[in-house]
């Protein structure tokens, strides 16, 4: 089955690299000059593509495969969407991407549907460092396909020996998982960067766990798909570590310091469509309205964190 990874930021790069051990790939970047001149990305120094991968910027030429992977950041989602001409009837989208669309309210999978109905929507998400997949270390992933047949394909071409996929028909709860818990990761991140200690942080993490259980199940996905890797699995790696993304802008945000504006922060648009969800749908989610505060500069770390404690005692 053919391969294309639309999108060549750390994460997507990573997966071509994965999958080009395996065999043929095509990788779309919109300025593919980088990646044909030095044969690296920028975003992950000192990994070769291998001679498996062909880099393109000709997006037409990219969508001619069977499956195609879209890691590009979720805000973009609908732009890439739109931007392609073939209605992909047959083919599988596979969203690489963690959040909500803020314009539409929507996880990727749902995009898909929207933008492409004749094609077949999965997700692929879980505890992932772009790095770590790039240098061949063994990562266990979800991918999430509501056809169970083209699920098993999925399963059997995107799977080498060091990428370990398991399979669920889950697809918002897959979703809901990888973008929730970058919110989690940023209110992490700001309270160790504002000294607050590990005890405050286990106790985010699990409240914050709670929130995404109950707005996942809410959306329609399965409570008990969050207990596995594209919910806890993912929210335990980027909770505690600095790789993440989400969690050093929490952690510039605890310190006071500027965060690099480059640095795409998915948590930090994911808090604003969850909090506005939680309003429409009146569910209690306060650590994830706090997150959606303070990254809009509307709370400071301290206040968020009197927010948080001072809210009524209540049954675990």
């Amino acid at each position: 089955m053919s391969v294309s990874v639309l999108g060549a930021g750390a994460f997507g790069t990573a997966l071509a690299v994965a999958l080009g051990r395996k065999g043929p790939v095509t990788l779309w970047a919109r300025d593919s000059s980088v990646l044909r001149e030095t044969g690296q990305s920028p975003r992950l120094p000192g990994v070769d593509l291998p001679p498996s991968v062909t880099i393109t910027d000709d997006l037409e030429q990219a969508t001619r495969a069977r499956t195609l992977l879209l890691a590009v950041p979720m805000q973009q989602l609908s732009h890439l969407l739109d931007r392609i001409d073939d209605p992909l009837r047959g083919k599988a989208l596979v969203a690489c991407c963690k959040g909500i669309d803020l314009t539409e309210g929507i996880g990727p999978s749902a995009l898909i549907a929207g933008r492409k109905p004749g094609a077949t929507p999965a997700v692929l998400t879980g505890p992932s460092f772009a790095a770590d997949i790039a240098k061949g270390l063994p990562t266990a992933l979800t991918l999430a396909c509501g056809d169970e047949t083209r699920g098993h394909r999925l399963q059997e071409t995107l799977s080498t020996p060091v990428l370990r996929l398991y399979r669920s028909n889950d697809m918002p709860g897959a979703e809901l998982g990888g973008a929730l818990k970058n919110v989690i990761a940023i209110a992490c991140g700001a309270c160790i960067g504002a000294g607050l200690g590990d005890s405050a942080r286990a106790a985010l993490m699990t409240r914050g766990f709670a929130e995404m259980v109950r707005l996942a199940v809410a959306l329609g996905a399965r409570a008990e798909t969050l207990t596995g890797l594209s919910g806890l699995g993912d929210l335990t790696l980027t909770c505690t570590s600095d790789m993440s993304r989400n969690y050093r802008f929490g952690l510039s945000l605890g310190r006071g310091m500027a965060f690099d504006p480059e640095v795409t922060v998915e948590g930090a648009a994911t808090a604003r469509a969850a909090a506005r969800i939680a309003h429409d749908r009146a569910l209690p989610l306060p650590v994830c309205t706090a997150v959606a505060d303070l990254t809009q500069g509307q709370l400071t770390v301290p206040q968020a964190m009197d927010a948080l404690l001072s809210r009524p005692l209540k049954d675990e």
